[in-house]
């Protein structure tokens, strides 16, 4: 044998002592570590630095035949994955809000379609399809209505341009929902669009992708939405050019690329979905949560479309099976059939919802309640740009769940505007106890502004408004008619408040008319005085007008009351003195009751003022103690807003490092597989040579 061969095999020989216990490595028993996971203690280290820690393991191998641990070399388990923890487990906000916005974004899509009734839309059809080329599922959503120009179809697909803001009855505002909605539930949507001619034009249709794909993987800076214009000439569709043919070809073969479609023939015979006009819409590489699966689930319910999440509850949805009349409020978070069903107050006549083949039916919540109550709200004119027209109202009607006997926490107000749903089941009262349950209020409050994405409204006076009035009308309700449905009777208070309009300025003199709470001093006041003088005033009239009557029938049968004095009539002689003495009495006690009433007047001015001046100084107080209290909320939340802004720094950081680390470990574990398998090789050759040995020794011998 060389010395070459010798140096080899004595540099991978595996010694069999035991090496020193600071260059020993821990037994699988002591280690916190899974044996399958490797930890990296630096992700900054050169290729030398990586050699050299593949050395440094395989010199603190303790295996005698050179094999690795069982399993070493397979892959980490994804439980054995570092997952980073946002939220407690059962209080994941976020996904709360993020299967919101996926109901939001469905719902922007039907508005559209429901706004295209005033040009003949008949329905709209949100289904199913499977992408030909990788086989993944897609969004359709289709309608029948007036189409869209090329230039309406370019305007569409422009951020911030809306035609709707400037027409009263139609839901679209901002003109970023459509572009919004489709991105939030795929990365890629495509658009097929056509519209009958008008005023002596000819039909076009058009096609339209925004792909987030294409951006992404071509690298683009600036937002690129390739399109491809039609137009009819006799029974063909033509070409319409709007720059160069060179343009054309070009946008055309960005979207046969990038979309689910691998020709021109494949892309036209869209439009024969939708005949002579309509437009339809195809989402596809749909989002996936961090599990790898769709955010959408097609497979739970073949008629359905349900978001998979925290807000998908078992539980509610067994609930839902034995309370039929409570199935809206326990299914609308996870189901798009339920949240369809009640997304709009009123549904035009002939217009269909199809989802995945099965129309949606309307659904009033009004239906689901019993004993119940309908109040007009109309709300005061503010400063802040709420409507100060005097006709402006809002019809609350509310009542208990048909459910809420057997005491099921369900309650909220669903409160639409424009006839679209902005706040499901509003929870404006959060009582500690039992009360409020089973209460469901629905109402129309075109009052209010909604937000951008119609999730809720816009944080204004006549918005607080209207929840402090719902929290009263709720209670009121409420403690009236409880018994109904087995809890106990309420208490009534003795104050009344009304529930149907807001308290205003002009309402503060007119506070006087309830009593103070002490019991000491009330608003009628000197009210007993002023009735006995009533009295006293009443009496002598009514003796007056007897005297006076009398008079007139027995002693002026003339009509003449100059024969009055001096008359021989003894009873008109006595009724004169009488009535001069009843006078003079009630003279003298009419001034010493009016002496009583100004003393009376003076105390209750007196006692009112310091009542006033405690009052305006409880009423500072609080107004104090609001500030520092908002100003503490307003630190809180920007507390809160610094501690989200790191936590998402935090979430980057661990993404990245993960990310370095599994590539790391790939590497790692390709170098030692190949160690080992060069190890592997090497042994073999010092078996064979030692072999080869023993049988020249015995040769000798």
């Amino acid at each position: 044998m060389d010395v070459e061969t010798k140096e080899q095999i004595a540099a991978v020989e595996i010694k069999k002592e035991k090496t020193d216990d600071h260059n020993e490595l821990p037994e699988p028993t002591r280690t916190s570590t899974p044996a399958s996971v490797i930890d990296i203690s630096s992700t900054d280290s050169d290729d030398s630095d990586d050699d050299s820690d593949v050395e440094e393991i395989l010199r603190k191998r303790r295996k005698l035949d050179g094999v690795l641990p069982l399993g070493f070399l397979d892959p980490i388990r994804p439980e054995e994955r570092m997952i980073v923890q946002t939220t407690p487990a059962g209080a994941n906000t976020s996904t709360v809000q993020s299967n919101a916005v996926v109901q939001s974004s469905f719902a922007e899509l039907l508005d559209n379609s429901l706004d295209e009734v005033c040009n003949g839309a008949t329905y709209v059809l949100v289904d199913v399809l499977i992408n030909k080329r990788d086989k993944n599922k897609m969004l359709l959503v289709e309608d029948n209505g007036g189409g869209m120009t090329p230039d309406k179809m370019r305007q569409c697909m422009s951020l911030g341009y809306s035609v709707k803001s400037k027409m009263t009855n139609t839901i679209g505002q901002y003109g970023n929902g459509f572009k919004t909605s489709t991105m939030r539930l795929g990365a890629d949507v495509i658009v097929f669009s056509r519209c009958p001619g008008a005023d002596g034009t000819s039909s076009t249709q058009s096609i339209g992708m925004m792909s987030y794909t294409f951006l992404r993987s071509t690298g683009k800076e600036d937002i690129v939405v390739p399109m491809v214009d039609y137009e009819r000439s006799g029974q063909d569709w033509n070409k319409l050019m709007r720059s160069s043919p060179n343009d054309w070809n070009r946008n055309l073969d960005t979207i046969l690329k990038w979309s689910p479609y691998e020709s021109e023939d494949d892309l036209l015979q869209q439009f024969n979905q939708l005949k002579d006009r309509g437009t339809r819409i195809i989402i596809y590489n749909l989002w996936e949560d961090d599990e790898g699966q769709l955010e959408l689930d097609f497979d739970v319910d073949p008629s359905d479309i349900q978001i998979r999440g925290v807000n998908r509850d078992e539980k509610k949805i067994e609930m839902a099976k034995d309370y039929p009349n409570s199935k809206h409020f326990l299914t609308y978070r996870h189901s798009l059939r339920s949240y369809a069903s009640i997304l709009y107050l009123r549904i035009p006549p002939g217009f269909r919802i199809i989802l995945r083949g099965k129309d949606i039916d309307h659904h009033n919540l009004v239906n689901d309640l019993m004993f119940t109550k309908a109040i007009t709200y109309r709300p005061v004119a503010i400063a802040d740009g709420t409507p100060k027209d005097p006709n402006t109202f809002a019809v609350v009607t509310l009542g208990f769940v048909k459910d809420a006997k057997y005491h099921i926490d369900i309650q909220g107000f669903n409160v639409y505007h424009k006839n679209r749903l902005i706040k499901p089941f509003w929870r404006v009262w959060n009582a500690a106890g039992s009360d409020g349950r089973g209460v469901i209020g629905v109402l129309e409050a075109n009052f209010v502004e909604p937000a951008h994405d119609k999730q809720g409204f816009e944080r204004t006076k006549a918005l607080a408004r209207l929840e402090a009035r719902l929290v009263v009308i709720q209670k009121s309700y409420w403690s009236t008619n409880c018994h109904e449905i087995g809890y106990a009777r309420r208490r009534r208070s003795n104050k009344s408040v009304s529930p149907d309009r807001d308290y205003t300025p002009s309402d503060k003199g007119k506070s006087s008319a309830l009593p103070y709470s002490n019991g000491h001093l009330h608003s009628d006041g000197g009210s007993a005085t002023k009735r006995k003088r009533e009295y006293i005033y009443s009496d002598s009239r009514s003796k007056l007008k007897e005297t006076s009557d009398f008079v007139s029938q027995e002693c002026m049968p003339s009509g003449r009351p100059d024969c009055i004095d001096g008359h021989p009539h003894s009873r008109v002689d006595n009724i004169i003195r009488d009535e001069q003495a009843s006078t003079s009495f009630n003279a003298g006690s009419i001034v010493k009751l009016e002496g009583e009433n100004r003393v009376l007047s003076e105390r209750l001015e007196q006692a009112g003022g310091a009542m006033v001046i405690d009052l305006s100084r409880d009423l500072q107080y609080e107004r104090d103690r609001c500030k520092s209290l908002e100003t503490k909320l307003q630190e809180a939340q920007r507390e809160i807003e610094k501690m989200d802004k790191e936590q998402e720094s935090l979430i980057e950081i661990f993404a990245e490092e993960r990310s370095r680390r599994d590539a790391e470990e790939d590497i790692l574990r390709n170098r030692l597989k190949d160690a080992s398998n060069t190890i592997q090789d090497l042994l073999e050759k010092v078996k064979a040579l030692e072999s080869r040995r023993v049988l020249s020794c015995k040769t000798e011998h």
